[in-house]
């Protein structure tokens, strides 16, 4: 059985391109090899004020993109999502959003065992239908969906309940290097970082199981 730390932001493209192309390595390798996920939570912007901000914005004072150059990188995204199944409907008027108590949410959802259906649920409402993943209305109906009590989600959500939890996490990984998203770690003693492709991933796999490669 792998184990697969996942280390990730909602709000980061390339880590739903990453869990996208992960899991369909796995269903390639299928029964052979059994896999646990497990999210761990990472901000990128743990300051981003409630309302979140201009996409675009972002991006130019952050990393110095222009919007020229952002929109090649909106149709790169749009493009490597196709590819693994995932859609991203981003344009000028997107927007980047606090998500800390999203990642509250999976913690929550992970001692319940519905995590990984939380984070996909997460990653297609901020990026495909352009929702705020910091509102707690949707992560309460999101909850519901993925298969959690939405009474319970509430509740968590209207207190401090897994803050410090997920604070400690998020401290762990940071002193163990991790600076940038996803950091995929196998078995505590493998890590491959970005939204690699689907065949690096399954080679990966393969390889920590002793399987052959393929191909």
């Amino acid at each position: 059985m792998l184990k697969i730390q996942f280390v990730s932001d909602i709000s980061c493209t390339w880590c739903a391109i990453g869990l996208h192309s992960l899991q369909t390595a796995l269903n390639r390798v299928g029964d052979a090899v059994g896999a646990e996920i497990v999210f761990e939570p990472f901000e990128l912007n743990p300051g981003m004020p409630p309302g979140g901000q201009n996409l675009t914005e972002h991006v130019n004072q952050k990393y110095g993109s222009t919007p020229s150059q952002f929109a090649q990188s909106r149709a790169m995204f749009r493009a490597r999502g196709e590819e693994v199944g995932f859609t991203f409907n981003l344009d000028e008027e997107s927007r980047i959003y606090n998500t800390f108590d999203a990642h509250r949410l999976l913690h929550w959802a992970g001692l319940a065992g519905r995590q990984h259906a939380l984070k996909i649920l997460l990653f297609r409402a901020h990026f495909t239908d352009g929702r705020d993943p910091g509102d707690h209305n949707l992560l309460v109906a999101l909850a519901a969906e993925a298969g959690l009590d939405p009474v319970e989600a509430r509740r968590i959500l209207d207190t401090d309940l897994f803050a410090a939890e997920v604070r400690a996490r998020e401290r762990e990984w940071i002193d163990r290097g991790v600076r940038s998203v996803p950091t995929i770690v196998f078995n505590e003693r493998e890590a491959i970082v970005g939204g690699q492709s689907v065949d690096a991933f399954e080679t990966l796999i393969r390889k920590l199981a002793g399987q052959p490669a393929t191909g």
